[in-house]
């Protein structure tokens, strides 16, 4: 199985995301969000209404969702990398992320940047909503025909792409002062991640790669975030070794101007681990993760 690796610079054509398909997204995650709250708060005191208006506003939001996301998935998918052929020694990683730091960062501007990352922060918020609902309706269509429809699987890529950047700026590495693109697409920015679309993928293992297969990833992404699994790491609780070495990075940039290259390359290599876990955890590949720690700012060639 070989993936073809999406460039490190894709020119701004390589795809755009359509505003009336976005907005029907957001409107669907917001109707799902009011319609299960709604439920836990009690706003309507007789049940059997309170339970056929959540059902009947879930039900929409989640067709606006897979609709929404099918027009995105659309509208970013040129340029995607491919696998192609049988697994084998030597494999590439359909999963691919990679990071270079700015020369010249900003000594203070990390101290800001999750004030600057808000508005990233707020629509991530709903587009993450919509993933697991992508997720499940396309586990299902995998289970059915062993393919994972392409344009929802190009939205789901694009969330995990959007959040990397953001996280890349942010939170996760502080790698850049360059504030990041408001798109799912491929564009041309310091961090980059995509996966290689899958010819075909495990009918059976869609029933335990979330949880099962990907236990052990799990329970190191655990420790590595303070006790909680999470797709980025911003969002870890208690003591977070991810956490930490950020700070660490932000403290010594602040008082001597310079980034630690070897400090980079180990998050770069930390966020990896995760970005790969997280992939194969909502089935975008059937390529199990590696146990090792892939550091510096572009990907390995092949799989060992």
């Amino acid at each position: 199985m070989t993936a073809q690796p999406a460039p490190t610079a894709p020119s701004p054509s390589a795809g755009h995301m359509s505003g009336i398909h976005l907005a029907l997204l957001l409107m669907g995650a917001l109707l799902v969000l009011a319609s299960l709250g709604s439920l836990a708060i009690g706003a309507l005191p007789d049940l059997e209404l309170a339970l056929a208006a959540v059902l009947a506003g879930t039900g929409l939001g989640i067709a606006a969702i897979l609709v929404g996301a099918a027009g995105l998935g659309r509208g970013i998918a040129d340029g995607a990398p491919r696998e192609s052929g049988e697994p084998g020694p030597g494999q590439v990683s359909p999963v691919r992320l990679s990071g270079h730091l700015d020369p010249g960062l900003s000594r203070w501007k990390w101290l800001v940047k999750w004030f600057l990352a808000i508005p990233h922060v707020l629509v991530l918020f709903l587009l993450w909503i919509a993933f697991p609902v992508v997720s499940i309706a396309a586990g299902l269509v995998i289970l059915a025909t062993g393919r994972y429809p392409a344009a929802w699987f190009q939205y789901c890529v694009g969330v995990l792409r959007w959040q990397w950047r953001v996280s890349f700026y942010a939170f996760g590495v502080l790698g850049t002062d360059s504030y990041p693109p408001f798109t799912l697409a491929r564009a041309p920015y310091a961090a980059q991640f995509d996966v290689a679309y899958p010819a075909r993928l495990s009918r059976w293992k869609v029933l335990v790669k979330s949880w099962l297969l990907a236990l052990p990833h799990l329970l190191v992404i655990a420790a590595l975030s303070g006790g909680t699994w999470s797709t980025d790491s911003s969002d870890a609780s208690g003591i977070s070794l991810l956490g930490v070495l950020v700070l660490v990075a932000g403290a010594i940039l602040l008082f001597t101007g310079t980034y630690r290259q070897g400090l980079f390359d180990l998050l770069l290599g930390l966020n990896r681990w995760i970005q790969r876990t997280v992939a194969y955890t909502a089935l975008l590949t059937d390529a199990y993760p590696p146990f090792r720690l892939d550091q510096g700012p572009e990907e390995p060639a092949p799989f060992r």
